[in-house]
Parts: C-alpha cells; sequence; structure tokens
C-alpha cells in the first residue's frame, strides 16, 4: 500500500490535471480497499492541496464519527459520546480561535462541514425529518436563533390540567409578588401538548405581556425525541429551542422566595456558566448498580464530580432539576447541554437514562461532566421548608412533601413541589409552611406520606418570606378560577360544536 501511495504522489507531481486525478484515484481507492485506503486517499488529496495540517487531523476524525457513529446500547456509549462532543466543542473553538486565523475562507467551510457532519452524526435531533428537505447547517442555525446577552426563563408547560395549573401559579408569583421582568417562554410539544385555549389563558395573566409560546416540535423533528410519552424529557430541548442566551429552566411547580434574576448573580453561574441544584442526601451504599454504571462511564472525573457526596460517599441522588441555570454562549456549556439532551432521546432514555436514575434529574450534571463542560452545585444539599412532625411537636423537626435550596448567602431562594401541602393528595390544599431546615438527616417517607429533617437547626421562615407566599396563594387561588373558566368554555364549545355537526347529519340524513 505504501509503495502505491508513493507512485501516485510521484504522479500527481508530474501531471498537470492532478486535481482531476486525485478525485478520480479517491473513489477508486474507497471501492477497492475500503476504510484505510480511504484515508490515504484523503490524506493525499489534503496533502496536496495544502490543507493545514491540524484541519487535516480533524477532517480525520470527523470521517470517522461518520462511519462509526454511536449505536445501541447506549449504556456503554456515553463516555463516548462525552469524548466525542468534547472534540466538536473544541472544533467550534477553533473556528474563531487561532486555528481559525491561519485557515483560508475554503479550509474554514471544511471545518464548519465538519462540525456540523459531527453534530448531526452525535446528535440526530439536529437533523430535519426523514425525507424532508432542511438546512445544511442546523447547529449553525440553532446557534444564531440565541439573541446574543439575551436572558429569561423558560418553564415546560404542557400536559395535565395540575401541570397547566402551576405554570399559571409560577407566572402569577414572578411577575405580581415578585416583581420579576424576565421574559418567559413557555415550552410545549405540539397542540396537543398545549392547546390554544389554555395557551391564551395562560399569557393572560402576565401583565407586562412578555409571556411568549415556544413550540419545541418547530425546533427539532419528534421522530427520535417522542416528547409527549415523558414530560420531563421535554426541559433539555426547550433550553436548547430557547432564543434566551442565558436561560433558566424552571418546573411548573417551583417556588420562588425570591426573584430569579438573582440567579444570574451567583457566583457559580457567573465562574462556571451552569449553576445547579441538589437533591436530598439519601439512601448511602444503596442502588449500587447505578453507581457501577457511572464509575464505568465517568474514566475522568473533574473537580466538580470529585466534591460530590453521591460519587466520594456513594449517596443514591444528585441533582433536583426543578432549576436550571446555563449560558449557552459558552460552547462547553451548549456542548453539554446537547449531549443532555441526546440522553433524553427517546431510545437513551427508554434504555439507559430513565432506568438507571429517576427521569431527567441526572442527565443534567452526567452530560455537563462528559462533555467537559464546567458547573458548579449549590454548596448545600436538599434543604427542607415545611411544618411540625405531625403529632409530635417536640421533635424539632420539619416535615413536608418538598425540597428547598439557598442562595450563596445561605439565604432560602426556591423549593419545589408547588404550593400546595401535598399535590398527590389534595389539589386545592394550599398552606404557608412555617419553618426551614438545612444540612440535617432526612427520613424519607413514602410516596404519598411527608419527608422529614431531623438533626439540624429548625429556623422559622421569616415575616417577609411569610408574608410573600401567603400572597403566592391568594394569587394562586385567583388563577385557578381563570383557568377553571378558560376550561368550562371550551367544553362548552367543543358540546356546542359536536351538537351541531350531530344536527347536520341528522339534516342529511
Amino acid at each position: 500500500m505504501l509503495r502505491i501511495s508513493s507512485r501516485f504522489r510521484a504522479c500527481f507531481d508530474r501531471s498537470p490535471g492532478k486535481f482531476f486525478l486525485l478525485g478520480i484515484i479517491t473513489i477508486a481507492l474507497c471501492f477497492a480497499f475500503g476504510n484505510v485506503a480511504r484515508d490515504a486517499a484523503l490524506d493525499t488529496v489534503y496533502a496536496q492541496l495544502h490543507i493545514n495540517e491540524s484541519l487535516r487531523a480533524i477532517l480525520r476524525t470527523s470521517k470517522y464519527y461518520q462511519r462509526n457513529p454511536i449505536k445501541p446500547p447506549y449504556k456503554d456509549q456515553f463516555w463516548e459520546t462525552g469524548q466525542r462532543s468534547r472534540n466538536l466543542s473544541r472544533w467550534i473553538s477553533d473556528v474563531d480561535g487561532p486555528l481559525g486565523s491561519e485557515l483560508s475562507d475554503h479550509e474554514k467551510e471544511m471545518l464548519l462541514s465538519a462540525i456540523e457532519t459531527t453534530a448531526g452524526s452525535l446528535f440526530p435531533f439536529l437533523n430535519p425529518a426523514p425525507g424532508e428537505k432542511g438546512s445544511k447547517t442546523p447547529l449553525g442555525d440553532l446557534r444564531r436563533s440565541f439573541t446574543k446577552g439575551s436572558r429569561g426563563i423558560v418553564i415546560p408547560a404542557g400536559g395535565s390540567e395540575l401541570q397547566i395549573r402551576f405554570t399559571g401559579h409560577l407566572i402569577s408569583a414572578l411577575r405580581d409578588v415578585l416583581g420579576c421582568s424576565l421574559p418567559i417562554q413557555l415550552a410545549y410539544a405540539g397542540d396537543g401538548d398545549l392547546p390554544d385555549y389554555r395557551r391564551d389563558a395562560l399569557l393572560s395573566l402576565d401583565k407586562t405581556n412578555n409571556t411568549e409560546l415556544l413550540n419545541v416540535w418547530t425546533a427539532f423533528d419528534d421522530t427520535t425525541l417522542r416528547l409527549r410519552r415523558k414530560g420531563w424529557a421535554i426541559k433539555p430541548f426547550a433550553a436548547l429551542a430557547s432564543r434566551f442566551e442565558h436561560v433558566i429552566v424552571v418546573d411548573a411547580d417551583a417556588v420562588f422566595l425570591q426573584s430569579p434574576e438573582v440567579l444570574f448573580e451567583q457566583r457559580a453561574y457567573v465562574d462556571n456558566g451552569a449553576y445547579l441544584f441538589h437533591d436530598r442526601l439519601l439512601w448511602q451504599h444503596a442502588f449500587q448498580g447505578r453507581h457501577d454504571w457511572w464509575r464505568d462511564q465517568i474514566k475522568e472525573p473533574s473537580p466538580a464530580m470529585n466534591k460530590s457526596l453521591v460519587w466520594t460517599q456513594d449517596y443514591a441522588e444528585e441533582c433536583d432539576s426543578g432549576v436550571v441555570v446555563l449560558d449557552k454562549s459558552r460552547t462547553e456549556v451548549l456542548v453539554g447541554l446537547l449531549h443532555i439532551a441526546w440522553q433524553n432521546t427517546n431510545d437513551v432514555r427508554d434504555e439507559v437514562s430513565y432506568k438507571m436514575t429517576y427521569g431527567d434529574k441526572e442527565t443534567w450534571w452526567l452530560g455537563l461532566e462528559l462533555a467537559g463542560s464546567k458547573y458548579e452545585f449549590e454548596k448545600h444539599y436538599g434543604s427542607i421548608v415545611g411544618w411540625e412532625k405531625e403529632g409530635d411537636s417536640e421533635s424539632e423537626a420539619v416535615c413536608s412533601f418538598v425540597i428547598a435550596h439557598t442562595d450563596e448567602e445561605d439565604k432560602l431562594l426556591w423549593y419545589n413541589g408547588s404550593l400546595l401541602k401535598n399535590k398527590l393528595v389534595d389539589p386545592y390544599g394550599y398552606e404557608v409552611p412555617l419553618y426551614w431546615m438545612m444540612d440535617g438527616e432526612w427520613n424519607k417517607g413514602g410516596k404519598k406520606e411527608m419527608s422529614c429533617m431531623v438533626k439540624g437547626k429548625r429556623r422559622w421562615l421569616n415575616g417577609d418570606e411569610i408574608s410573600m407566599l401567603q400572597r403566592s396563594i391568594d394569587a394562586a387561588i385567583g388563577v385557578d378560577g381563570v383557568l377553571a373558566r378558560a376550561e368550562a368554555e371550551s367544553l362548552a364549545k367543543a358540546k356546542a360544536k359536536a351538537q351541531a355537526e350531530a344536527e347536520a347529519e341528522a339534516e342529511d340524513a
């Protein structure tokens, strides 16, 4: 093979039509000798065209990725997907970095093409639906869709009537109680996920008219996603599709005690561009299979990973993904988000992500970790807001169904689980919590039973916090009325339409 290659090179040097011959020989070698000859021929072509050596290495790697795409079983592919993601991130940075300044316009086009083909191979959801025409630069188009410097909140809003109510509660609390001025996008997966009458009702709740709709299906083909099947899965795709460059993804049942704007001011976010919150510290040395898998796929843990008590002490759950804060202007964060989204595609989540762990929550840090992005968690594991233990007011426990989180000054910032005391039992049972605790020990209750934290300092919520939560509850009750009327009007219209159609059919008969 080496002798053949040297003869070809000599022929190229003598031939006035060498570029034409190069193409013919490349095609012939592809058919005759397969991948090894193909790579040798491409190297010859690149050398004869004086292609930058660093670019040549990128092009070879990109071709390898195309020929060897990520395939199931996906359980064994998380690390490899992360390694390819790291290369993709470096290549994107190269375009505007020192390498990009060395490249000719044609070479830069070759680099951009390698980036797009690699991104499409790694993350098929970027590509158009089979049989449909689409852009040849979907990753570039996605990046250009971000409004430079913009900040905003994305709320996954589709699904059940309770989810719609929680979305309305959150909008009302943000605007009318906290005075938050950040723009809001309501994310959903098609008309069936969030019908137009519900959209209109939710939009009407924002008197500042700074809430808009985000149909994720307009950004991504649902063939590999099937987002309607799993409510959690829409979250990373909503973060990607959002026009906001600095984005806060918030579960609809989140309750804030400070305006979300402060999230962008936290040192962890400013320094890293990815700010996450911890789950409860529970079930040490349980779920051994989960830990074995993590250790198999996280082959080179980052400094952030080595701070994790889940990683170092075998606790069960790391992340409460009810609030996630990301800076998509940072290339490594954006590519980490692509890895997160990949974990939430239909095939990967059904085989691995949602079987090894619960829902989307561990995919966030895992995607950032494997893709080589910087990230940081809040400094405390999950806290609690709630009430005295029922029937045992002397225990100093704090009990509820929620996980609470603090800012960097240890002030309550937000908690999950809604304004309801128990959303699984009483969908209209609002109650203001009185106490909170952090860094205690969790006593986990059953699915419909309160969990408690003990062995920590029980603190009263202060007057401002209690007042804020009471006002949020009052606003939520008003929202319930607005949404109930919208549901009733929609039902009445549907009945009237059905009756009119039945009468028309009777007349035709």
